[in-house]
Order: structure tokens, then C-alpha cells, then sequence
């Protein structure tokens, strides 16, 4: 960090009016101090980052499963579950057998949940989120109920949108969500009660409230910091949670039953994905502490916003501008698999050699929520006249597994994950990219209430793994002979 050691002819002005030195003395001292200070920093980062080096070699010996994986690419068992299960490959003698992708939702198939609520031309997240919490389908007089519990806890508490969000706006929405949910402790009469029905009681107020956060927390972002003019609408009651958010984020209120029902396919597709993932893991091991749910949930905020995680639809999206900006014939297949192929080289878009969107550490055959999104990206791209943007989306998808079919071999097996389609799909409904990860926090809360409610009341043994020492022994050196 640069820093100037002139004063600056303000400064001068100041010191020449004030008919003394000490002005001008403190100014120079402060300019002097600030260089040290980065000079010296400069030197304890290069410490920093000497000293805290492992060398991958201890990992192989002493057989640390880094990334809590087996050596066959398996998630290292560390808790049960009934709220979720991924299903992409069967295990056979220690080797994995790759097969078609499934995720349940309390036993349930969610992609056959979805298209019967698609049938019954109703939404889908309410009812997914009940399933989750409660552990079976409501019936419509439990559901109905839920709905207005939801409803009436979608405002935010007095005086919060002023004092929270917009006399604090943040350029990251994530943050700004992260820093509302820990907010919300102070407004709590009963913060630390981790019994049951508390938890259950929060758990919903957090359920309704992300919706209202995350559209608030845009708008103020919008208006401070990129000059627009500040839109805060109230929910409305009696049109969920997909419809709300549409109705908060866009000016005029409006929007399709269309939008509203991919964007309700969004959240149902993203409201919970097992106990292994990172946010879920995180938060139940913060939740195994005793801690307050505002604590955990925040924790599995942070951890959602990362780039490997919940971030990784801002980076699919980044990668095909960069292919629409550097690869002139993008429409045209060979082009386009010639660029593909740069990028696995590291010769093109961010040098990674990965094509974002495709792969996953579960499934391997497909991705039951891929396949969910592109039908309905394509219907929806078909109502907005973007059928080439989604051919470029598809086309990267099927020539990914053809390029590495090719060097890997016939029996290779990729499949595109959620994260290829799903900022396509925002991008369609008109949401502003800073909304992507919020929209998906939106809906994981239901997923991450659930594993701290099951986390209490079934395991309350503090999550302690191991970590092996390889710092050598070292006698103390007294100051002076340093």
C-alpha cells in the first residue's frame, strides 16, 4: 500500500494559520508512521506466508483425508441424517460405479415432488420447506397454516430496514444478509434458548425473513452505490415466497406466472442438499458447540457465499461472457469446442483449466436439478426470444463431455451441475447478478434450519476431528539472544 509522505498544501495552510509547528510535526510523524507501517507489514506477510506452508508430502504420510474425502473421491462418513439424500454412484469393492443422479427430500424424490406440483400448477417451496422441517408432506389445512406463519413473519422488526440495511448498505448482498442475520439476536427476547421449540420458532422467522433481507439489502445497494432510485416494497401476504421476492426486487412489482414458477423451481431445487455440503457441514458443526441459531446460520451464510460453493453460478456466468467477448463464433459448434478446449488447457478465460458448471463431487451421470433447470430454462428462453444464449448453455454442456470423453477415455463420466443453468435462468428473469447467491441462501435456510434442529436434539457431541502436529520441537530463545 502506497503512502505519500508530502503534506499536502491544505495541510500546509492549516500549519501556516495555526503560527506553530506542531500541526506540521504530527502531519510528517503520522506520513512517516503510515510508511513504516508498510514496509513492516510487508515483512510479517512474507513471514506469514513462509511459515505456514505444509508440505503435500505430510499429507500422504500420514494419510489425512484432506477435503474429508477418501482416496476414491467419497466424503469421509462423520454424521447421519434423514433430511436429505444425494444419490449419484453405487460403491463397489471400494470403487465407485457412476449412475443416474437422484436427490430426496425426506425420503421423497424431489424431481418427482416438483413435477407434481408443476401438474397441480401450484409452487413447490412452501410445501418442500414444510417436508424438511417437520418430516412429512403437510396436508392442505397444515400447509395453508405454514403459509401464514411464513406470511406473518415476513417483515422485518421494527425499525430494522432503516438501522440494518440502509443506513448500512453493503456492495456484497451475502454480507449484508450475514451481517442481518446475527443482527437479528438483538431483536430476540429469548436469543440463547436452544430447546426445541425456540429453535423452531427461529428457524421460521429466518424461513420468511431472508426473502425480505436479501430484496432490501439489493435495493439499498442499488441506490448507495450505483445512483438508482431506492424501491422498498412491503411483502404481501397469500403469494409465497417466489412471488415475494419478484414483487420486492423489480420497481413496478410486476412479473409472469412464468417467472414466478421457475423461479419457485429455484428455490425448491436448492433447498437442501444433504449434511455433507460445506454450508450444512458448517453449520452443524458451529451448531454442535451450543451456540445460538443467529451464530450457526450466519456461519453457513459465509460459507455459502464462497466461490466453491454458493458463488459458483457468478463464475459460470463470468466464464461465458469471456467466451462470448473472446470466441467470435461462439454459435458455431467447432468454434466454440476449440475454445472449450483452450480453457481445459489454461490458455484461455482464468487460466484454472475448468469449465464452470460442469462436474460435481456426488453426482456423476446427471444432476437431477440440472436436468430440472435447462427444461425449464429452455421453456423460458423460448418466452424471452433467447434460444441462442441457451444453445450456447447446452452446447457447452454436451461438447465438455465430448472433449473429455476424448482424453479421458469412452467411459468418463461428467454431468453439468445446477450452477450452469441457474444464473442462465436469473439472468432471463431479469435478477441482478448480485442476487444469485442470496437467491440460493434464500432457499437453503429451510435445509440448514433442518440440520440444526436434528443436530440438537439427535448428536449434541461437540464435533472435534483431529489435526496432526508436523512443526518440530524447538527450545525457547530468550529476547536478547534472538
Amino acid at each position: 500500500m502506497p503512502y505519500d509522505l508530502a503534506i499536502t498544501s491544505a495541510s500546509a495552510a492549516k500549519i501556516n494559520n495555526a503560527a506553530d509547528d506542531t500541526l506540521a510535526t504530527n502531519l510528517l510523524k503520522r506520513n512517516v508512521s503510515s510508511f513504516r507501517e508498510s514496509v513492516s507489514f510487508a515483512s510479517l506477510t512474507e513471514k506469514v506466508a513462509a511459515n505456514n506452508v505444509i508440505h503435500p508430502s505430510y499429507y500422504e504420510q500420514y494419510e489425512v483425508k484432506r477435503g474429508l474425502r477418501n482416496s476414491n473421491g467419497t466424503g469421509v462418513l462423520v454424521g447421519l441424517t434423514q433430511i436429505a439424500d444425494v444419490h449419484g454412484y453405487l460403491m463397489n469393492e471400494e470403487r465407485k460405479v457412476p449412475t443416474t443422479g437422484k436427490l430426496y427430500y425426506r425420503g421423497i424424490d424431489m424431481t418427482d415432488l416438483m413435477r407434481r406440483c408443476q401438474e397441480e400448477e401450484r409452487h413447490g417451496f412452501e410445501e418442500v420447506a414444510y417436508l424438511i422441517l417437520f418430516g412429512e408432506l403437510p396436508v392442505v389445512t397444515a400447509l395453508e397454516d405454514f403459509q401464514e406463519l411464513l406470511d406473518t413473519s415476513r417483515s422485518l422488526p421494527r425499525n430494522f430496514t432503516e438501522n440494518m440495511i440502509l443506513k448500512a448498505p453493503s456492495k456484497d448482498i451475502m454480507n449484508k444478509l450475514q451481517r442481518s442475520v446475527l443482527a437479528f439476536y438483538s431483536y430476540d427476547e429469548n436469543p440463547d434458548d436452544i430447546g426445541v421449540a425456540n429453535v423452531l420458532k427461529q428457524s421460521i422467522e429466518l424461513i420468511a425473513r431472508f426473502p425480505t433481507v436479501i430484496s432490501y439489502g439489493y435495493q439499498a445497494k442499488a441506490h448507495y452505490f450505483d445512483g438508482k432510485s431506492l424501491y422498498i416494497h412491503a411483502p404481501v401476504s397469500g403469494i409465497g415466497t417466489a412471488e415475494n421476492i419478484l414483487h420486492m426486487i423489480r420497481k413496478d412489482n410486476q412479473y409472469t406466472k412464468n417467472e414466478a414458477e421457475i423461479l419457485d423451481l429455484c428455490l425448491v431445487i436448492h433447498a437442501e442438499h444433504g449434511g455433507g455440503n460445506n454450508s450444512a457441514f458448517a453449520n452443524r458443526v458451529v451448531s454442535s458447540s451450543g451456540t445460538d441459531t443467529y451464530s450457526a446460520i450466519s456461519t453457513a451464510v459465509g460459507s455459502l457465499k464462497g466461490p466453491k460453493h454458493g458463488g459458483a453460478n457468478k463464475q459460470v456466468k463470468s466464464m461465458v461472457d469471456d467466451i462470448k467477448q473472446n470466441c467470435h463464433n461462439w454459435h458455431k459448434r467447432e468454434a466454440l469446442k476449440d475454445y472449450l478446449i483452450k480453457i481445459l488447457n489454461r490458455e484461455a478465460y482464468d487460466g484454472a483449466g475448468l469449465i464452470y458448471g460442469m462436474g460435481h463431487a456426488v453426482y456423476t451421470i446427471t444432476d437431477p436439478r440440472a436436468e430440472l433447470l435447462r427444461e425449464k430454462a429452455h421453456d423460458l428462453a423460448r418466452e424471452k426470444n433467447a434460444e441462442e444464449m441457451f444453445n450456447l448453455y447446452y452446447h457447452i454442456e454436451t461438447i465438455t463431455k465430448e472433449i473429455l470423453c476424448e482424453v479421458k477415455g469412452p467411459d468418463f463420466t461428467i454431468c453439468a451441475n445446477v450452477d450452469l443453468y441457474s444464473g442462465f435462468v436469473y439472468e432471463l428473469l431479469g435478477i441482478p447478478e448480485e442476487l444469485y447467491t442470496p437467491l440460493f441462501a434464500t432457499a437453503r435456510i429451510a435445509g440448514w434450519c433442518a440440520h440444526r434442529i436434528e443436530q440438537i436434539i439427535s448428536d449434541n457431541k461437540i464435533m472435534r476431528p483431529a489435526y496432526k502436529s508436523v512443526s518440530p520441537i524447538t527450545d525457547y530463545v530468550t529476547l536478547n539472544q534472538r
